[in-house]
Formats: C-alpha cells, structure tokens, sequence
C-alpha cells in the first residue's frame, strides 16, 4: 500500500490556501462563495463556467440580431432624470449608425453623470430589446472608457452563482487564482495524451476559463474532458490502491473436494445457469487463493444468487470452516434461511439463524454451537457483529445488499475471521459506470440470466380512476386461491404518512375482500407483528398482503401472482422492477398493475413504459440512470458514490473505464508511484483530496 507523506505536498499550499488572498474576496464573500462550495483556490479553478455570453464588438447595434447582447463604442449624449419616484433614468447614445437608450432604474444621478459624462466616448456592453419602436440597453453588463474596453472579452463565461457572487467578481478571482496552477508533471498516460490531444493540466485550466465560443463549454471539448479525466483517474487510483491492500491482506486459502456442492447440485431439479456456473467457479478460484477474496456478486431479481451464496458458503465448510450470510432485516435473513435451509440440508451441514429476537438460552446454546464449529453456516442480521458472537473458523463472510450497512459494519464483520474473504451480493443490477465508480475496488462477477422455469410477468398500466376494476380482479383471483401483494405509494422521507397510507388501502380492502384474507406490514409495525403477517401470507392464511415498500427486496412467496403498486409515478424504476420481482415465482402466470394517477408528467411516463417493455434489470438500470442521474439512482448520501465537480458519470462512461484501465496498468507497473509519473500521481491524488478515501475505503 502506497504511504502518502504526511501532509500535503508544498507545491500544493498555494491552491488550498483561504480564498481572501484571491483579487475582490474578503472574509464576508468567502463566506458566500462557501454555498457553492467553493472553499479553497483549487475549488474555485475546479468549479467550471456553465455558459458564455458572445460580446464581440460591434460599429453598431443595428449589425446584430435584436434582442441580444451587443458591445458597441457610443458618445453619450443628453441624461433625462426620472420625472418621478420609481420612473428610469434614460441616458441617451449614439453610435457609428443610430441612437438608442440606457437606461437605469433606482440610480443615483450623481454617479451616472460620473461614469457617462455627456459628450465622452465609452464601450457599452449588455442586451439591447426594442421598446416602443425604440432600442434600449437596461442597465448594461460593462461600461468602460475605450483605453480599457479591452477587458471585455470577445466571448464571457458565465459561473453558477448564489446570494452575495458576481460573476465580475468570480472572473477576477479566477483571473488571480490561475497563477497558482502550475505544470506538476504529467500523471495521465503520456500515449493516452497525445491520442486524445488533451492539453497539459495548467493549460487546461486556462482554456476552460477563457473560452473561445460555445465549443469551448462542451463536455467533450479537450480541456474540460482533460480535466474530468483527471477527477476520474484521482478515483480510480483510489480504489486501485485500496484492492492492492486488499490483495497483500493475508488470506487463507480455502479449498473444499467439492462433496458438499456436489450433493446439492444432484438434489436440485435443475441445472445451474451458465452465469450462476462462471460466478461459481470466479469464487471458488478467489477462495482458493492466499489473498483476501473481495468479490461483487451483482444479480437481477431471480437470477439465481441463493444458489451461487450456498455453493460460496460450502467451500468454506469442505475447507474446514465457517461461513455467515448476513441480511439487513430480519424479514430478509428469514427469507435467506428458507432457502438455504433445505439445500444445507441436502448438503448435511447445519445451518441456523441468529436476528436481534434471540433471547436468553435459546440464544447461549446457538452461541455455543458456533464457538464449537457445530454450526457450519450461520444466517443473520447485523446481531452477528456483536461482541459476544465468537465463531470457530471464520471463513467467509457474505453481506447481502451491502449499500444498506455501513463500511464499518463491513469491517467488524470481517474482524470475526481475520482472515476471511469477503463476498458482498446486490440484487440492484447497476449499470457499468456506476459499479465502476462505487466498487472499482471489487472484482465484479454478474448474474445476467433467468433460472429455468421463471416465467414472464404481464406488465400493465391502469388509471387509479380504475381502481374499483383491479379489486374486484383481486376478488376473482382470491376465490381462485391465488395471492397478490397490494404496495401503498412511497410518500416522500414520510414513513408515517406511509403507514397512515397502507393502514387506509388495509381497511379499504378488508371491507371489499372479507375479514382474514387481507394482512398488513409496515416499517413502523413491531417486528414481532411484522413477523407474524408475513408467516400468515407465507402460509396462504392471509390472501392479499398490504405493505410499503419493506416487502422490496428478497420476499419469496410462489404462490403469489398479483402485484398492484399504487401510485406507481411515485418510485424509482429500480424500486419498481424489485417489486415486480415478488411475483413470477412460482407456476402460476403473474401480473403487475401499475396504478397511476392522471396526468403523468413525462418522465413518470418513460419510467413506466420502460417497466411494461422489459423485464431485463440491467436494461432498467440504465434507463434509470439516463433519467435520474447518478446521484439520485444511488441515493449519493449513503452510496459512497463520489461527488465530482467536472466529470459526469452519464455521459462519460467510457472514461471511467479508461481511467480504471490506466489506474490499474500504472499500479501493477509502480504499486509504490515512486516512478516520475506514480509521483505526479501522488499529487493528483492530493490534490483531488483523496487522502481521506485511501485511509477510509479499504474494507474487511
């Protein structure tokens, strides 16, 4: 692992000095500048014009296109003061060809008759609009002598600004910021460079802050990609050094013969899936090696990622050890434990479950049956990274749907085995970029085929104006004995208003079905109530069940055909295709109604058209994020993904992956960046302030 020194490089203190030593900036307006986030000069550099206003000059107004921004040399001619309160102030000017009107409201006669004294010469610049037959330019961007009208420039860059920002403010302290950007070597592939002419970094930095005409504003102009490149590689190189830690971390090498799986493999009725096969054999290779195993398990709803954790999960007991799957609910380890239960079964290994409800001796005797290597597979929720959980040879450590626990809570579970391989598993398929940027450090394995004998589900659009249709459909399909789950709307960060929303849908339907057939879960229910409405559904006591989103992911009800997910513009399209994945199970064909309200804004539209024409999760990912952006798709506050200022994870996905594929080459050549490029290299990696993500992102 590459020690950073201990501080920042020198040749960087200029660029994260405090923002008053930059031109026009004292301790108030460095105060405004922080709502940008612009702390720092090297922010400010970063922080790129959004627009450029053309302020070429003209001999006259009457050479441009009206209205529009026009610089013109005039004489300025007789001042008209405001006949009364709240009236303008009207200076007339003339041109090479014509006269026209500045004019000034709420100004001071005084200061006007300073800057515009009748019968000098001055180069005016801003919008000129006809009015009444006349043209006027409302108070104008730029007034200056013609000696000085230099410092106009032919095309202006327009920044983001907040209360208390100019942009003639922020231009100067640009102006005075790009001294500090000197040469610091090249730490960009130096063929890679000359393929895609991009410009040395100081020279980009000028050219985005000087641009030339609307060209120079486009992503893919050579200096604003440049400089996204560099954003992208700072945090590819990051990840890159945390898996090179990952792979010196001692593992142990767990190699089964393969007995148990092959017990299980002739239980099954089935054959595994070509995916689920690959997937299989990419951990049984990792855990057969001295390293730490740090592997993605991606899979789309019912690809099959039970099988795959089992076979994962029986290496390390053919090895002689232990392995834990671990859930974020209990609802979801009871489900994980349904399904591996048989199948361990099959394999003659003990397996059991330890939540949050285990009490008193029930729980000592587990406890006990772990510490003694009785257990050989153990299910859990987060309970199993308390302290008095001891396993006897911790081999391997599997956590399910990851995003929702924190790295820390990784790295304690690690801490149970010291040296055991880490297998994370998602069923959010996440489009390439993005598992790029948030899991670069992983080895990718990805599950992209349905299991046999999963049907298609029908997927339909109906008017909540229909509502009364789809329950007297339910009632039909009840009466058949067949089972449907009924999700309330997503109301905001509101679980309470969610909850008043599933108990009204819960009494709505238990009035039209029948007392007994209608069950009920929320996130506010107590687990124990919780609980017991999934065991009534489950069971086929309870026919319908009405639930929030809880029920997203991991509940495995075959019987269940129906989903009708009310107010469906409302959710994400991840959120729906998980929910939709609750039914199509089981033999039965399945349907599910999408229930939205009139008129559908368009993106609710595409959302839900994209969801009625496929059922492919990778096909899903990607529209979602082509419609809601990186941030959003994750959720940027607890996905880890990074904030960039520049790059832009849509648009640019091919340099994400040609940063990681230079990111690795460089490590595997210079894992210490001692080389003249790897110390470059160290600079980028400070001066994209990645010295917190190296300390922070090694995980296990």
């Amino acid at each position: 692992m590459v020690e950073l020194p201990k501080g920042r490089p020198e040749i960087l203190f200029p660029l994260f000095a405090e923002l008053e030593g930059l031109d026009g900036i004292g301790p108030k307006t460095a105060k405004h500048y922080k709502a940008l986030n612009i702390e720092t000069p090297k922010d400010l550099l970063l922080t790129l014009p959004v627009g450029g206003i053309d302020r070429t000059r003209h001999a006259s107004i009457r050479e441009a296109d009206l209205p529009g921004v026009v610089t013109v040399e005039v004489e300025v001619g007789p001042h008209r003061q405001p006949a009364g309160r709240g009236r303008p102030y009207r200076i007339q000017v003339t041109d090479a060809a014509t006269s026209f009107e500045l004019v000034f409201f709420h100004a001071r006669g005084d200061y006007l008759s300073r800057i515009l004294p009748s019968g000098a010469r001055r180069v005016v610049s801003g919008r000129v609009e006809l009015f009444d037959g006349m043209a006027q330019m409302v108070h104008p961007d730029h007034i200056l002598p013609p000696a000085e009208a230099a410092d106009i420039p032919a095309y202006e860059p327009v920044y983001p600004l907040t209360a208390g920002v100019t942009q003639r403010g922020i231009a100067k302290a640009v102006a005075s910021a790009l001294p500090r950007a000197p040469y610091f070597g090249e730490w960009i592939d130096l063929d890679l460079l000359k393929q895609q002419a991009w410009p040395a970094w100081p020279e980009a930095l000028e050219q985005v802050h000087h641009p030339v005409g609307p060209d120079t504003l486009s992503p893919s102009h050579p200096a604003r990609e440049r400089l996204a490149y560099d954003e992208l590689l700072a945090h590819q190189l990051t990840l890159g050094l945390a898996r090179l830690k990952l792979r010196k971390a001692k593992g142990r090498v767990s190699a089964g013969d393969g007995a148990l799986r092959a017990k299980v493999l002739s239980s099954l009725p089935y054959r595994p899936t070509g995916a689920q096969a690959r997937a299989i054999e990419d951990i049984v290779a990792d855990m057969g090696q001295p390293v730490k195993m740090n592997r993605l398990l991606q899979g789309d709803v019912g690809a099959g990622k039970t099988l795959v954790a089992l076979m994962a999960l029986l290496v390390a007991v053919e090895a002689g050890g232990q392995g834990v799957l671990m859930a974020p609910t209990s609802i979801l380890a009871a489900q994980h434990m349904d399904g591996l239960a048989p199948l361990a079964a099959a394999a003659g290994v003990q397996i059991e479950i330890l939540t949050g409800r285990d009490k008193g001796a029930e729980r000592r005797a587990k406890l006990a049956a772990l510490k003694s290597g009785e257990i050989g597979i153990l299910v859990g929720t987060h309970a199993v990274f308390q302290d008095d959980v001891d396993f006897d040879d911790l081999r391997l450590a599997i956590v399910d749907e990851q995003h929702r626990f924190g790295v820390r809570q990784r790295v304690r579970l690690g801490q149970k085995g010291a040296a055991a391989d880490i297998l994370v598993m998602t069923a959010t398929p996440i489009p390439r970029t993005l598992s790029l940027a948030t899991y670069g450090d992983m080895d990718i394995s990805v599950l992209d085929e349905k299991p046999p004998g999963r049907k298609p589900i029908r997927t339909a659009l109906v008017n909540s104006a229909r509502m009364e249709e789809v329950v007297e459909h339910l009632r039909q399909a009840v009466a058949e004995g067949r089972q449907a789950y009924w999700v309330c709307p997503l109301v905001g960060e509101s679980e309470a208003v969610e909850m008043t929303a599933a108990e009204e849908r819960f009494k709505h339907l238990r009035a039209a079905l029948g007392e007994g057939v209608v069950g009920l879960v929320h996130g506010q229910l107590p687990p124990a109530e919780k609980n017991a409405a999934m065991a009534d559904f489950v069971a086929e006591r309870a026919r319908v069940l009405v639930a929030t989103t809880v029920i997203e992911v991991g509940v495995n009800v075959p019987n269940a055909t129906i989903m009708v997910i009310e107010q469906a513009e409302n959710f994400g399209l991840a959120q729906l295709h998980q929910l939709r994945g609750r039914v199509g199970r089981g033999e039965g064909a399945s349907t599910c109604l999408l229930l939205y309200r009139s008129p559908l804004g368009e993106t609710a539209a595409r959302r839900l058209q994209v969801l009625r024409d496929t059922e492919d999760g990778f096909r899903i990912a990607e529209e979602d994020l082509a419609i809601r952006g990186a941030g959003d798709l994750i959720g940027t506050a607890q996905s880890g993904l990074p904030r960039f200022r520049i790059a832009d994870l849509e648009g640019q996905t091919g340099l994400m992956q040609t940063a990681q594929k230079d990111a690795r080459a460089l490590l595997a050549r210079d894992p210490d960046l001692i080389s003249p490029r790897g110390q470059s290299a160290r600079v980028l990696l400070w001066l994209m302030e990645q010295e917190k993500a190296i300390k922070l992102i090694s995980v296990g």
